[in-house]
């Protein structure tokens, strides 16, 4: 994919800020600030195994959740989200928005004639079956649209991680085909069913029901 490709966004459209905040009815999703560092790490050790089996494996003597590892993630993201690139959301409880209880993010963002991001998250694993995921992946799906100015966004789920398959459901995404051996899960070729919303069925998706027309 060409630079262009990458950097012709709509005419209309700006980076959002590093200070965006995303509220919702029991969440606010935020960018991830440099102060994070060790509230990420405690969510990330406290979700290690929970998040394995669905987790790109880390290299030889690599510790996502170390200091170093978290750090250079934060500056990273940070970095990426004032390029345009990737929106990394940290999820966070109303009451208490310094407390991260999972993490949502569009990455791979590309422009020109795509207008396409890629949509992966996860939440604490004592939070699951509460909707509060599925209230997070729609918001989110809000803000590519509006914030991030897309006309497209897609996830990819293994098929036997049932949850996250109904989460993209709940919120309104469309199942588009199973891509076989997709991507390399915990050291594994895994397939993945594929999901995709573009902002037309978004719109379409928000507009209140049509009162009948009597005859």
């Amino acid at each position: 994919m060409s630079d262009s490709a990458r950097t012709n966004a709509p005419a209309s459209w700006e980076v959002p800020p590093l200070a965006t905040r995303i509220v919702t009815e029991r969440l606010v999703l935020r960018p991830l600030r440099t102060g994070d560092v060790a509230e990420m790490r405690r969510a990330l050790r406290t979700n290690a195994a929970h998040l394995r089996p669905w987790s790109v494996a880390a290299g030889p003597g690599e510790d996502p959740a170390s200091l170093a590892s978290v750090s250079r993630a934060v500056v990273q993201h940070r970095r990426e989200w004032k390029r345009g690139h990737t929106f990394v959301l940290v999820i966070t409880p109303r009451e208490d928005e310094n407390r991260v209880i999972g993490r949502i993010a569009l990455g791979g963002v590309l422009r020109g004639a795509f207008q396409n991001a890629y949509l992966g998250y996860w939440i604490d694993q004592d939070l699951q079956g509460r909707g509060m995921m599925t209230e997070a992946v729609r918001a989110t799906t809000a803000f590519a649209f509006s914030g991030a100015g897309l006309h497209r966004v897609q996830a990819a789920v293994m098929p036997r991680n049932g949850g996250s398959l109904r989460v993209l459901e709940k919120a309104g995404y469309r199942r588009e085909g199973l891509a076989e051996r997709y991507l390399s899960i915990a050291g594994q070729w895994e397939d993945h069913v594929l999901f995709a919303m573009t902002s037309e069925e978004r719109i379409v998706a928000d507009q209140p029901p049509r009162a009948p027309v009597g005859r």
